[in-house]
C-alpha cells in the first residue's frame, strides 16, 4: 500500500528540527520521500492542508490492561492503591484484560499514540489487542519473587515464555519487566537480566517512584534502590525506569554513566501524592535519556499524550521557579525520538526522515482556534494541542484511523461486550 499526505506542516523531529510545509510518500511500511510538490501515484492520498503531519508519540510507561479500572481506585496511598489492584488483578479473565486493553488501545490510536510500552503480567492477552488494533507494542511481562505474585506458575519462566513464543510477531516486542525492588530480590532481578540478555530485549521496571519506597529499601540494604542496582551490575543501556522521583545527584550520575532510560510519568505521580518532582532538568545534564509515559489510566485517568507533555512542562517551569527549565522542543523530543531511543528504534521511530518506519499523525489545530506557523507550532504542539485534535493516525505503512474514525476496530462492539462484564 502507498500512501501520499499532501500539503502538511511537517515536523519533521529529524537532527535538524526542521519544520516546513510539504508531503510525504509512504510506500508499504516506510516513509520512501519528504519534499515539497511531490508528484507520485499513491493507492491513497490525504490532504493535511492547514493540519500538522508529525511523528506518532511514543508512550513509554503503560498498563494497558488495567483499561476497566479507571475510577474504581481513587484517592488513595499507594501502598493501598497497589493492595487494591492486585486483590482486583487476582480476579481478573482473560476476556476481562483482552477489551480492557482494547479500550485503553482506542484510546492511544485516537489520541496520536503509534508506539506504547507496557508493563503487566498476561501480555500475550495483551498482544492479540494491539495486533487486532495495530499499534506497536512493546510488552514487558512483568516479573516478581514467587512469595508476592498472584500469576500461575513462576513469573521469570513467564516472561522468558512469553518472549520466546512473541518474538517473531509482527509490531510486537516481548521482552522483560519488574514490578519494583520491594518485590523483586537480587536473584529475580539478575536472572531476569540474564532472560534479556538472552533475547536481546530491554528491561523495564517501576524505580525510586516514592520517598517511602526508598528510605523502605535503605533499612534493608542500606543502600538507596540506584545505588545498590548500580553495584550489582543491574542498571544498563537496555533498562527503561518508570517514575524516577527521589533520586539523589549520586544516583542521577549512575543511571547516566549505565546509559539508564527513564520514563517520566508527571501526572501519575501528582495524582498519588508522590511529593516532589522527578529531577528531569538534572536527568539531561547527566546524559539520562528523558523520554515520557501516562501510567496507566487508573494513576493518570487517561493515556493522551499530549496532555503529558503540557503536564511534564508546566510542573517543572513551576517545581523550579524558572520558565525556561525546559522548553518546548525539548518536550517534545520526550515523546518522540527520545522514546524511540530508549525502545531500541531510534534508526526506525520517532522522526519523519526517508528511510525510517511510517508511525504519522495528522492534527487538526483548527478545532482550538490555533493559526499554523512554522514557527510557533512547536510550541503548540506541547502547550495548546490536545490528544482528540488527532485526525488521523498511521502506523506501520497502514490507517489505522483516518477522520477521526478508527479503522481497524468498532468501538461500539468493544463497549458492548465490556457493558457485559463490568
Amino acid at each position: 500500500m502507498s500512501i501520499l499526505i499532501k500539503n502538511g506542516l511537517l515536523i519533521t523531529q529529524n537532527l535538524e528540527r526542521k519544520v516546513f510545509y510539504g508531503d510525504i510518500f509512504i510506500e508499504n511500511n516506510f516513509i520512501t520521500e519528504i519534499g515539497k510538490n511531490i508528484s507520485v501515484e499513491a493507492d491513497f492520498k490525504i490532504d493535511s492542508s492547514k493540519k500538522i503531519v508529525m511523528p506518532g508519540l511514543i508512550n513509554t510507561h503503560a498498563h494497558v490492561g488495567m483499561g476497566l479500572f479507571r475510577g474504581f481506585i481513587e484517592d488513595l496511598k499507594l501502598d493501598d492503591f497497589l493492595k487494591k489492584t492486585f486483590e482486583m488483578d487476582a480476579k481478573r479473565t482473560d476476556d476481562h484484560i483482552y477489551y480492557s486493553s482494547l479500550l485503553s488501545m482506542y484510546e492511544m490510536v485516537r489520541t496520536g499514540t503509534t508506539s506504547f510500552l507496557d508493563l503487566y503480567y498476561s501480555e500475550d492477552v495483551i498482544s492479540k489487542a494491539a495486533e487486532n488494533i495495530g499499534l506497536r507494542a512493546f510488552l514487558s511481562w512483568v516479573t516478581l519473587d514467587e512469595q508476592y505474585t498472584t500469576q500461575k506458575g513462576s513469573p521469570l519462566n513467564n516472561a522468558e515464555n512469553f518472549i520466546q513464543s512473541h518474538k517473531n510477531k509482527e509490531r510486537i516486542y516481548p521482552s522483560i519487566g519488574f514490578q519494583g525492588v520491594y518485590v523483586c530480590s537480587d536473584d529475580t532481578l539478575l536472572k531476569g537480566k540474564e532472560i534479556a540478555e538472552k533475547y536481546g530485549t530491554i528491561m523495564h521496571m517501576h524505580l525510586s517512584e516514592t520517598r517511602k519506597e526508598v528510605y523502605d529499601y535503605l533499612k534493608i540494604k542500606n543502600k538507596r534502590p540506584v545505588e545498590h542496582l548500580y553495584e550489582i551490575n543491574f542498571l544498563n543501556e537496555n533498562l527503561v525506569a518508570a517514575h524516577t522521583v527521589w533520586l539523589t545527584m549520586r544516583e542521577i550520575k549512575q543511571l547516566g554513566e549505565k546509559g539508564v532510560s527513564i520514563s517520566h510519568n508527571p501526572i501519575s505521580n501528582m495524582k498519588l501524592g508522590t511529593g516532589g518532582a522527578a529531577p528531569i532538568p538534572e536527568f539531561m545534564q547527566n546524559n539520562v535519556n528523558v523520554t515520557l509515559g501516562t501510567d496507566s489510566n487508573v494513576t493518570n485517568n487517561n493515556l493522551d499524550m499530549f496532555n503529558n507533555m503540557k503536564i511534564a512542562g508546566l510542573l517543572h517551569k513551576n517545581d523550579k521557579w524558572d520558565a525556561s527549565v525546559l522548553t518546548a522542543q525539548e518536550i517534545l523530543d520526550f515523546a518522540t525520538i527520545n522514546g524511540a531511543k530508549a525502545l531500541k528504534m531510534k534508526s526506525l521511530l520517532g522522526s519523519l526522515e526517508e528511510g525510517k518506519i511510517a508511525d504519522v499523525i495528522i492534527v487538526d489545530p483548527v478545532p482550538n482556534g490555533i493559526p499554523l506557523s512554522k514557527e510557533n507550532v512547536v510550541p503548540n504542539i506541547v502547550y495548546s494541542i490536545e490528544g482528540l485534535n488527532v485526525d488521523s493516525n498511521i502506523i506501520d505503512g497502514k490507517i489505522v484511523m483516518l477522520n477521526k474514525k478508527i479503522q481497524t476496530v468498532e468501538f461500539e462492539k468493544i463497549i458492548d461486550y465490556i457493558q457485559k462484564i463490568i
